[in-house]
């Protein structure tokens, strides 16, 4: 699955919409298993837009994982800020 190419204010727009969503997928100090990556496919599929909380304490980690997580699921890493990523998919039909 490719990513989505984002330009900066479909980033910025996705950015604002992110700050009143609710944490949908958190994922614990041992990474991302299928059963993870298995829902946030499906959180992807309902909502397009979806945060995601690491546990992982370290930044260079954390990052890899989300970036990991992008590429799996095909999605765009929109941003992500501390230990909280926010991924964007859009609707398979377009």
């Amino acid at each position: 699955m490719s990513s989505p190419e984002l330009t900066s204010a479909e980033r910025r727009a996705l950015r604002a919409h992110g700050q009143t969503l609710a944490t949908a997928i958190q994922i614990g100090h041992h990474g991302a298993s299928d059963s993870v990556l298995k829902e946030l496919g499906r959180a992807l599929q309902r909502d397009q837009l979806v945060k995601v909380r690491a546990a992982e304490p370290d930044r260079k980690v954390r990052q890899a994982l989300f970036e990991g997580l992008a590429a799996s699921t095909g999605a765009a890493l929109v941003g992500s800020v501390g230990r909280t990523a926010l991924l964007y998919r859009p609707p398979a039909n377009g």
